[in-house]
């Protein structure tokens, strides 16, 4: 599990990374374009590109970190075992749901990669680059998720992450 652990948090240290990196294009874009008159062709689009694997390898750790956004109105005012229930029930449902974005994702994937699709930009990057991203971090969810279940039980469980 700790080797597990580190690879999900290098998975969000590598999106934290990318998404510094589309900042940075599309300052750059932005600066080209207004200033020197000389747009890129390469700029939105690997910024795009950084955008959507950054959010979908920062999936699984923001799950294992407790970061995503929660409305917790109901499950507060539940005593201990009523919280275990809920938190069991809706990583059930993470499982669930990323289970099925990955297996039908991949499904997406693989057409786009037979077929060699590309993007149809001027870049014309093929679209399997950026549609792989969908199972690789789905399915990182739903392994989450898995390992996120069993924590909901332990008594001793923590409100706050460790992480």
């Amino acid at each position: 599990m700790k080797l597990y652990s580190c690879l999900m948090l290098a998975f969000a240290w590598v999106a934290a990374v990318l998404f510094l990196l589309a900042g940075g294009m599309l300052t750059y874009e932005v600066t080209a374009r207004y200033l020197f008159v000389a747009p890129t062709i390469w700029a939105a689009e690997l910024s795009q590109l950084c955008l959507i694997w950054g959010s979908m390898t920062a999936m699984p750790w923001l799950l294992g970190a407790r970061r995503h956004i929660g409305v917790d109105v109901v499950t507060e005012r539940l005593g201990p075992v009523g919280k275990r229930i809920c938190h069991s029930l809706a990583m059930i449902a993470v499982a669930a749901f990323g289970a099925a974005v990955a297996w039908k994702g991949w499904g997406i994937f693989w057409d786009s990669f037979e077929r060699g699709r590309t993007t149809g930009s001027m870049l014309d990057l093929p679209t399997w680059v950026s549609e792989l991203a969908i199972p690789v971090g789905f399915g990182l969810l739903f392994v989450q998720a898995l390992v996120e279940l069993p924590k909901a039980s332990d008594a001793d469980r923590k409100e706050e992450p460790t992480a």
